[in-house]
């Protein structure tokens, strides 16, 4: 038996187990990623808090995830924009990221 779940009882779920895992645009931005992913790959994911807190977290900008991850610093050389370019393209190619207003959430690795 599925049950559909829609962003308020997903929203109320985390609210109830884990309030501070995600942001409340963080929410909305991972339920908008596993909507469309059940979407495009006809497969259904099982709800289950924990184990998404477990798979995903969330960082306010790049510059967080990068210090978290000891990324290497930007070259001395290194534009900014070109800095944030090689995170996006580290994390494109080693998991999930979803980038939103107000931050990111990449896939554990």
């Amino acid at each position: 038996m599925i049950e559909h779940v829609t962003f308020s009882t997903f929203y109320d779920h985390f609210m109830a187990l884990r309030p501070k895992h995600f942001s409340d645009d963080g929410l909305r931005a991972l339920y908008e990623y596993l909507e469309d992913f059940e979407d495009s790959t006809g497969e259904q994911i099982e709800f289950d808090v924990i184990a998404l807190c477990c798979d995903f977290v969330e960082y306010t900008d790049l510059y967080e995830y990068a210090t978290d991850h000891d990324f290497d610093a930007p070259d001395e050389d290194e534009e900014v924009e070109d800095y944030e370019e090689r995170i996006r393209d580290y994390l494109y190619d080693n998991g999930t990221f979803l980038e939103f207003d107000g931050g990111i959430i990449v896939s554990q690795q």
